[in-house]
């Protein structure tokens, strides 16, 4: 079982540069932390817990990312784990002029958090084996004036 607590944004700079081939464009840095919840209700196994890339997506470009490292987690245990996100210098191309018009307006950026997390567990020994794939997607408004952690409602995400 998995719940989102907060994503806290350490930084988030939005400006002019270029790309890796001089290609003039907006570009994005962006320096945050995931922390979230897994308790694992199993009362005779534990699990290996793993994941995909954690993605920070704004439109469809992925703007920060990070890594859940693998860890196992003993039967009827809670542990909160967190994800340190980064994307330095990310090139928006064509997405950077609305990322510009959306912040004045609004006050924030509009983005995607989305990774999936998969678990496994052996009953007896590798003979019986159990897994469990969930794709986690959340909506998250940015600003870069925030000092406060993000949190997230049960309901804000969804978990298929």
């Amino acid at each position: 079982m998995l719940s989102l607590q907060s994503l806290a944004v350490n930084s988030f700079y939005f400006g002019e540069g270029s790309d890796l081939t001089g290609v003039p464009t907006k570009m994005l840095t962006v320096n945050c932390s995931l922390k979230m919840s897994v308790y694992n209700p199993a009362t005779f196994f534990g699990i290996h817990v793993s994941s995909t890339p954690v993605n920070l997506i704004y439109l469809e470009i992925t703007v920060a990312t990070g890594q859940l490292t693998n860890y196992y987690q003993p039967r009827k245990s809670h542990r909160t784990v967190s994800v340190t996100m980064e994307g330095n210098k990310v090139p928006l191309y064509g997405a950077g002029a609305s990322l510009a018009a959306v912040s004045k307006s609004s006050g924030g950026v509009p983005l995607r958090l989305e990774f999936e997390i998969q678990s496994r567990g052996y009953v007896v020994g590798k003979l019986v084996r159990t897994k469990h794939h969930r794709h986690i997607s959340c909506p998250v408004v940015v600003d870069s004036s925030m000092n406060n952690p993000i949190k997230f409602k049960q309901d804000s995400c969804t978990y298929d």
